[in-house]
């Protein structure tokens, strides 16, 4: 018994040994964390390699070059399937003004045409009598500042290219001039022939449309694909682009009321708001599907009102929430629209922005 005792306990280590190895841990520990770090950072980019490349290969089929000629030149620019029947989305400087479209598509060319332009969300639906795949569509609404995101597109002369960057903000205007809705910033390069591209999640689902660039291309804005639907939407319905409006102006509150500061300030005469029963004096709370906490908020609102159709209005009267159901009217915007400014060889993505806040759905 007394051998097995023995035998069972460890070897003391002299004292001055164990000073030097307590000494010295906290450096080990520090050395083997930064290790760790370091191959875990490799990690992460080499997933976050491996699921660009995947979303590149399954989403690059349905991307394709688009070429037309407007009437100073010929353009370029990147265009995406959104139906199996060869219906694709692209920018309006693409496909807005030009005519005698073409697209490479497999190896192929085939001829386009166009089916819808809108200045005023900036982009443009084309038409080719083939068979294609499809992208599948995601919502622009469930992504965040930071949140990676890929494009696909045709830069300058060279083969379908991918691009990868992140969010870097959610923007209503642009050096004081304001968009028709709010546009995704993304802090990713733009070359000559990317306008049209698809922006794309993670996950390979189109989330919006490179329609502009800004500061020498180092960054651009896409239009969000529920903006691109919402027209979409309107040429099954009724052959066009129906912009709508209910005819009330709003400002900022004092305070908020319900988490809204958009104060009506004027219901215009002889518009749809004006026999509604909304007052000025109330506050704004949602427009249809659009929640309002600002003035601001009513771009939006206003962008995705549909001429025709009857818009809930909810709105706060004193101590009293009450909701009216407004017919809306076509947009004056959409019967004088914004000027654009020509592409020159499409080198850039020109911005196309209203020159004031349009605080009237």
């Amino acid at each position: 018994m007394s051998q097995l005792s023995d035998f069972s306990r460890a070897p003391e280590v002299p004292f001055r040994f164990r000073f030097v190895l307590i000494r010295r841990l906290p450096v080990a520990l520090s050395l083997f964390a930064a290790i760790s770090l370091v191959d875990a950072q490799e990690e992460s980019a080499t997933a976050v390699s491996r699921q660009v490349k995947e979303v590149f290969e399954h989403a690059a089929k349905a991307v394709v070059k688009i070429h037309g000629v407007d009437e100073h030149c010929e353009i370029s620019g990147t265009g995406f399937f959104i139906d199996p029947t060869g219906t694709l989305y692209t920018a309006y400087t693409v496909g807005g003004e030009a005519g005698n479209f073409s697209i490479e598509f497999n190896g192929k060319q085939y001829p386009a045409r166009q089916v819808l332009a809108d200045i005023r969300s900036g982009m443009a639906i084309l038409k080719t009598d083939v068979a294609t795949p499809a992208l599948p569509i995601g919502k622009s609404e469930e992504l965040g500042v930071a949140t990676p995101v890929v494009t696909i597109g045709y830069p300058l002369d060279l083969p379908e290219t991918p691009n990868f960057g992140m969010v870097a903000g959610f923007d209503r205007k642009y050096l004081g001039r304001y968009f028709s809705t709010t546009h995704l910033r993304v802090n990713l390069p733009t070359q000559r022939g990317e306008a049209g591209a698809p922006l794309l999640n993670i996950k390979g689902e189109v989330v919006g449309i490179l329609v502009s660039s800004l500061e020498n291309n180092s960054s651009c804005y896409a239009v969000p694909i529920e903006a691109a639907e919402k027209i979409r939407g309107d040429f099954v319905r009724f052959g066009e682009a129906r912009h709508g409006w209910i005819g009330i102006n709003v400002s900022e509150a004092a305070a908020p009321t319900e988490g809204s500061r958009a104060r009506m300030t004027q219901i215009m005469d002889g518009t749809p708001a004006a026999s509604s029963g909304i007052k000025a004096g109330d506050i704004l709370l949602q427009v249809g599907r659009k929640k309002v906490h600002e003035p601001e908020d009513v771009l939006d609102a206003s962008f995705f009102i549909t001429a025709g159709d009857t818009v809930p209005i909810t709105v706060i009267r004193g101590n009293e929430k009450l909701t009216f159901n407004v017919q809306a009217e076509t947009h004056p915007a959409s019967q004088h629209p914004p000027l654009i400014a020509a592409p020159t060889m499409n080198q850039a993505i020109p911005l196309k922005l209203d020159s004031e806040a349009q605080r009237t759905p």
